[in-house]
Parts: structure tokens; C-alpha cells; sequence
């Protein structure tokens, strides 16, 4: 078999999206001899990835995300290659992309959450935007031959949004932490006193601004929350909002830090907080349990299907129940070692290596259903 993976998301580049590519790129590489792999990336992350394997090879395509370029000469790329299968790990599929293919649908963030004060931008090319995400996500989930997605969360959440799935039509494959065999013992110092850590983006559905005031009612001076994460149009919004604070000296916001920066940044902190509104996965808080630190999260949507037990939960939308669980963390030391003991048994029901054979597993079973098709539709021709 011949599979294109689109890995224009590949590494730093992706972020998230580009974690889970390389993750599920590496683990192909170790577990598949079989199949062979064609890897398309675009220029900037084209030396991130050097094939470990034989039967993977690396392609130029140097297609940007989400314009008409994608629409007209992905296409044409992809079948220049003669490729049995794509796998997309994001929904922008275009629309006139070679069929079989595979689909991986992080979450529906934008249907749940579509308020123009998660874009910077104009009203009117907002709605325009989220229409046609709207159209674009429907034909995908309609020509995908097998749709992937990283929670029963998310799961149950497409077959709700969509009335033409069916169960059968969506496999749950769960995402691992990305460092987590490296990461646990690992333990740094704290570079900047003590502090509570978040790290992520500033969107609107990430709740930092009910995040931030429950933390500031505290009234601990001793405690200073550090926010990691590139400072663009919603981190400056939330930083115009809490410009005393920051002054302050209560609230860091550290902007993008390196992957070496963040794992000492997690291995110092007192505690990890994460009150978003709505996650499809939420790798943070794993990611914080891997390196023995104990988490607040919110107890809402995937977050308490991918954490257990672990972390000490809150109600995202009720700053009081916020302020209870962080003031919980900082000093119940009992309940600290319990989160602690219990982060570390969990990141360890998640693994990359079995993402990847799932996922191979699926490949296989939408080839086969394409040449059953296929079959079908020569013998229907042949009548």
C-alpha cells in the first residue's frame, strides 16, 4: 500500500496538530515495514523530519492551510504520487481530494464556541469563514472513508453535530504525552520563586480572564501565576486587562518559550491550572502529571474522560469553585501527594505506539472497504 500522510502541520510548525503528525509519523516508522509512506511538508518544516525508516520518504509541498493553492494543487500532488490512501490529520481536506482517504477531527471548537470574539477578524468575513468551515467539515466527514478523533468525547460529539455518521464511522484514537517516558524524574527547580503554571493559547474558550480573577482572590502574595504561550491578539487582550497585576508582579506572562524552557517551567511549578471551557483532548494537563506535578481542571467536556481521578476538578464557569480547587492544590498536602501519585498512573494508560498501530489498523480497513466498493461497483456496471 501506498500512504500519503499530509504532514504540512508537521513539528513546531502545527503545534498541537503538528505534535500529534510527528508523534504519529515516528511510531508508523517504528511499528510499519510493510506499507509504504509518502510524507508531504511544506518548506518550513521540511529538515524537521529525516525518514528513520526505509519505506518513508519525505515530498515537498509547500502549500499554505486554508487557501484556494490548497483547493487546486494539494490535489494535484497527491495524485501525481499514485498514492491507495491519504491521511488528513485536520479537516481541511479539499474538496477535490483523491479518494480513499482518512480523516483525523481534533474537535468541534468552532461550532461549539462561534463568537466572533474568538477571531481577530472583520464580523462579516467571520460569518463568511464559518460557513464555509461548516460546509467544507460536512463534505469532509461525508467523503472520508474512515474518520479518526482523539476522544469518546469528540466522538460523541460529531455524531450528535452530524446526523449522517455512524458509530462504525468513527474510531477513537487516544493522543499520548509527548514526553511523558523522558519527563517523569526529570525534576528541575523553580526558576522564578513559586508559581502556579498555565500553558496555551489565550482563545476566548480557554477561560483565562475567570482563570486569572479566581487566582487574584486568593490574595497570595507568595504565589505568582506564570502564562506560557506566544503573546498574540488574545494574550494582549488579556494582558490590557490585567495590566495592574502584572505590574504587580502576580501575573508572568512568559510569551513562547522553547520545549526544553516549558519542561523546566512544568517541572517547577506548584500546580498546573487549566479551566478551559472546552477541550476535544487537553494534552496540558498530561503533560503537567507527567513530570509529578498535581492539576486543577475543569470537569467539563473530554476532561475528566482523559484525566480520571488525577487532578482536583472545578467548575470552569464559577470562579469561587476556581479559586477552591487552586487553594486546595497549594495546601492539602495529602490530597497534592494523592494527584501527584495518581497523574503518574495515569499518563501511563496513553501511548503513542498504540495510536499508531490503531490508526494503521484503520488504513487497513479502509483500503479494504474502498476495493469492496469498488467490487461492487464494476458488478452493478457489468448488469
Amino acid at each position: 500500500m501506498r500512504i500519503g500522510i499530509d504532514a504540512r502541520f508537521y513539528g513546531k510548525l502545527g503545534k498541537g496538530l503538528g505534535r500529534y503528525t510527528q508523534e504519529l509519523v515516528r511510531h508508523l516508522e517504528q511499528i510499519d515495514r510493510e506499507n509504504e509512506y509518502i510524507v508531504f511538508l511544506r518548506r518550513e518544516n521540511f529538515d524537521e523530519y529525516q525518514p528513520g525508516n526505509k519505506n518513508f520518504t519525505k515530498v515537498l509541498a509547500d502549500i499554505p492551510w486554508y487557501g484556494l493553492r490548497e483547493q487546486i494543487e494539494l490535489p494535484i500532488l497527491l495524485r501525481r504520487h499514485n498514492l491507495d490512501l491519504v491521511h488528513f490529520p485536520h479537516f481541511n481536506v479539499p474538496v477535490f481530494a483523491p479518494r480513499p482517504f482518512v480523516v483525523t477531527v481534533h474537535d468541534l471548537i468552532l461550532l461549539r464556541h462561534p463568537t466572533h470574539e474568538a477571531s481577530t477578524l472583520p464580523r462579516w468575513l467571520y460569518a463568511f469563514k464559518f460557513f464555509v468551515y461548516r460546509r467544507v467539515l460536512a463534505l469532509c466527514l461525508k467523503r472520508a472513508a474512515h474518520i479518526l478523533t482523539v476522544s469518546e468525547f469528540s466522538k460523541n460529539d460529531l455524531l450528535e453535530h452530524f446526523a449522517f455518521l455512524k458509530q462504525e464511522d468513527v474510531t477513537v484514537t487516544y493522543q499520548a504525552n509527548f514526553d511523558s517516558e523522558v519527563a517523569i524524574g526529570n525534576r528541575q527547580s523553580a526558576i522564578m520563586g513559586t508559581y502556579l503554571l498555565y500553558a496555551g493559547n489565550a482563545y476566548p474558550h480557554k477561560n483565562l480572564s475567570r482563570l486569572i480573577r479566581a487566582f487574584l482572590s486568593l490574595e497570595r502574595e507568595d504565589i505568582v501565576l506564570a502564562l506560557v504561550g506566544k503573546i498574540d491578539a488574545f494574550y494582549e487582550r488579556i494582558r490590557r486587562e490585567f495590566a495592574d497585576a502584572e505590574r504587580r508582579g502576580r501575573i508572568r506572562f512568559l510569551g513562547e518559550v522553547s520545549d526544553g524552557e516549558l519542561d523546566g517551567l512544568y517541572c517547577g511549578a506548584r500546580g498546573y491550572v487549566f479551566a478551559s471551557m472546552f477541550e476535544g483532548c487537553g494534552l496540558p494537563p498530561l503533560e503537567a502529571m507527567a513530570r509529578g506535578v498535581p492539576v486543577v481542571s475543569s470537569n467539563v467536556t473530554s476532561m475528566p474522560e482523559m484525566l480520571a481521578d488525577a487532578p482536583i476538578y472545578c467548575d470552569p464557569l464559577d470562579e469561587h469553585s476556581i479559586a477552591k480547587a487552586i487553594r486546595t492544590l497549594l495546601d492539602d498536602e495529602e490530597t497534592r501527594a494523592t494527584c501527584i501519585e495518581k497523574g503518574y498512573d495515569r499518563v501511563k494508560s496513553y501511548s503513542w505506539e498504540e495510536l499508531a498501530r490503531e490508526t494503521r489498523d484503520v488504513y487497513r480497513g479502509a483500503l479494504a472497504q474502498a476495493a469492496s466498493e469498488k467490487i461492487t461497483r464494476r458488478r452493478e456496471t457489468s448488469r
